[in-house]
């Protein structure tokens, strides 16, 4: 690592001739085999932009010009150079952050790691330049083709081609991929600038496709060949870009250092909205990952270096649970039908793509459309299944509400790496669904506590066809089966007080199950009992809890979701409607962006673990008991 170890900033960069820049780049990919592999983290991603993000530091004087990564998992390489060489920590507490990151450094100026953003963000960037007088100052926004396929994105596209003098450079780093290979319309034009012969097929495709469309097809495809650019202009590489009014350079070879200073030197120069087109490769030098089709190692875990075969193999995990469910429920429904955002591996689609591919539809990373487009085939009898990280339905809160709800329609979302997840940092963490779905009429929410009431529940919610229902579950390996030993209303009771009445009535809601009885076990130690249950269906509140909830002394709710709008705070309210006069507390997550660690760290830091639950639910009881006498 001789000329890695001496870069400490992006301007030692300018010292290196062509041979030592091309030595850097091969230390580089070196280095991240060697380090990602030992804590797990974003390893295709960054050896696909090694020599791009060379090529920016050189070209572009960060963090004087703004440089942003759209997603961000693809700025190790940014890290490097900007003098973060420690990656022993990387993704742990205290450690770096697997995204860029304001507290790190100057040269991180966003931190938002949901894809298709980094256009507005340069957006708005470029036009506080223009009115601050900064007229020399570019901003340069990398997106790949797979964020590309986001609406986002385009919407910011066409306010940024309508000033021509704000200096704004757009990367598009173009791997034909996000986690999977990158589909669409788009992904596919983009095929077609990749290919020497991209025009003669793309005006095949076209004109047949254009004469197939009923009515104005036709005239549509004589307009566009009669127009004055003409269509050979219309579908040339640089057209699609062009017509909205941006410079386009490109396709650039996205490994070859000179090719990639010459046009980012262009780009420069230009002073107003361009893009640079840049094809790379996924995973490139590292031959388990370029030989890996599923995701050229997209996101590892700790692995072995030479072999990249992970060192150690856990559990079956909630997503493969889901998954070979769903594969279940296809072969017995013919009108269950999968959509993936641009994640079918991730969310464990794959299966039920491998066996149905005829009813499985990637949208791309297009998250609202997913979720109209639901709507559409629900209203056509199908029904629907939306497979998505929780952290990412946010982004299609108004689809589900107005879209889905508003005309009652039986789709059905399954949210994974629901909760705390730990190593990706603040944006993974999938704390708000059960909050912000709370206000949503008619909608079913659901939170299986083991593998038996995943695959239960999400049964029950695709039986659901006048209403969304909502399956939600944690990221990893799925607890051991956590039995009822009774039933109240809809709920489970996992623990039933030896006594009549007990003192504390715990509401445990999904993967918290383990933790409520352990919290149990701990008060009975202290003589304070206990009954625990499980909703199992946290929205609506059970008609069955605000009674029983009035046969104890103190009801204590927990979830992993945030505190604020949660289960708790439903369950609250519904006491409260019953006119049922019990104290209740509730815990959960505080409602704050929370730092990169482990699940377990994270939880034992906002006081999520059993000791932390027993002990102040032993100061609730002992308050309780004072207050009586």
């Amino acid at each position: 690592m001789a000329l890695l170890t001496r870069i400490r900033g992006p301007r030692d960069l300018d010292r290196l001739t062509p041979a030592q820049l091309a030595a850097l780049a091969d230390e580089i990919r070196t280095f991240l085999v060697e380090e990602v592999s030992k804590t797990g983290g974003h390893l295709g991603p960054n050896l696909g932009v090694v020599e791009l993000t060379i090529a920016l530091h050189r070209v572009f004087d960060s963090p004087r010009d703004r440089i942003l990564f759209d997603t961000g998992h693809q700025s190790y390489v940014h890290k490097l150079l900007t003098g973060r060489q420690d990656f022993s920590q990387l993704r742990m507490k205290g450690g770096l952050s697997g995204y860029p990151s304001r507290a790190e450094s100057e040269h991180d100026v966003i931190e938002n790691s949901h894809a298709s953003t980094v256009l507005g963000y340069a957006d708005g960037l470029a036009k506080a330049n223009q009115l601050q007088g900064h007229h020399d100052r570019p901003v340069v926004a990398v997106i790949g083709d797979g964020a590309l396929t986001g609406g986002m994105a385009w919407e910011a596209l066409n306010n940024i081609a309508d000033a021509k003098d704000r200096p704004l450079v757009i990367v598009v780093n173009d791997n034909e991929r996000s986690y999977s290979p990158t589909i669409g319309g788009l992904a596919n034009h983009l095929a077609t600038l990749r290919t020497t012969q991209g025009y003669e097929r793309f005006l095949s495709w076209g004109k047949e496709a254009l004469q197939r469309t009923p009515v104005v097809g036709q005239q549509l495809f004589e307009t566009l060949h009669g127009a004055k650019k003409g269509l050979k202009d219309f579908i040339a590489p640089q057209g699609m870009f062009e017509d909205l009014g941006l410079k386009y350079i490109g396709p650039i070879d996205g490994h070859d250092l000179t090719a990639l200073e010459s046009a980012l030197t262009k780009a420069r120069g230009f002073g107003g909205p361009v893009i640079v087109h840049c094809l790379t490769e996924k995973g490139r030098g590292y031959h388990a990952a370029e030989q890996h089709d599923e995701d050229r190692f997209h996101a590892v875990g700790v692995i072995h270096p030479e072999t990249g075969l992970p060192i150690k193999t856990s559990g079956k995990d909630w997503t493969s649970v889901f998954g070979e469910e769903m594969v279940a429920l296809g072969r017995e429904r013919k009108d269950i039908v999968g959509i993936t955002a641009a994640m079918l591996h991730p969310v464990g689609l794959a299966p039920f793509a491998k066996a149905f591919p005829e009813r499985t539809f990637d949208v791309g990373i297009a998250e609202q459309h997913a979720v109209t487009s639901a709507a559409g085939l629900a209203t056509n009898g199908l029904h629907p299944v939306f497979a998505v990280y929780a952290t990412f339905l946010n982004r299609a809160f108004d689809q589900v509400l107005m879209d889905v709800a508003l005309h009652r329609l039986g789709v059905t979302f399954v949210l994974d790496r629901a909760g705390v997840t730990g190593t990706d940092g603040a944006s993974h963490n999938g704390m708000w669904d059960m909050s912000i779905l709370q206000v949503v009429p008619g909608l079913r929410l659901a939170a299986p506590r083991d593998a038996d009431q995943l695959r239960a529940q999400l049964r029950e919610a695709v039986e659901v066809d006048d209403a969304p229902t909502v399956v939600r579950y944690s990221k990893g390996t799925v607890g051991p089966a956590v039995p009822a030993v009774g039933r109240i209303g809809g709920m489970d009771v996992l623990r039933a007080a030896p006594e009549v009445r007990a003192e504390v009535l715990i509401v445990s809601v999904g993967a918290m199950a383990a933790t409520c009885l352990e919290v149990a076990a701990l008060l009975a130690a202290q003589g304070i009992t206990t009954t625990v249950v499980d909703p199992r269906w946290v929205k609506p509140v059970d008609p069955a809890l605000p009674g029983l909830a009035a046969e104890h002394r103190v009801v204590v709710t927990v979830e992993d979701n945030g505190r604020a709008g949660g289960v708790g705070s439903a369950i609250a309210q519904a006491l409260r409607d019953a006119e049922v006069d019990v104290p209740l507390r509730d815990f959960g997550i505080p409602q704050e962006f929370l730092d990169h660690a482990t699940r377990d760290q994270i939880l034992e830091e906002i006081g999520l673990t059993a000791p932390a639950i027993a002990e102040q639910v032993t100061k609730l009881v002992a308050r309780t008991a004072a207050a009586r006498v």
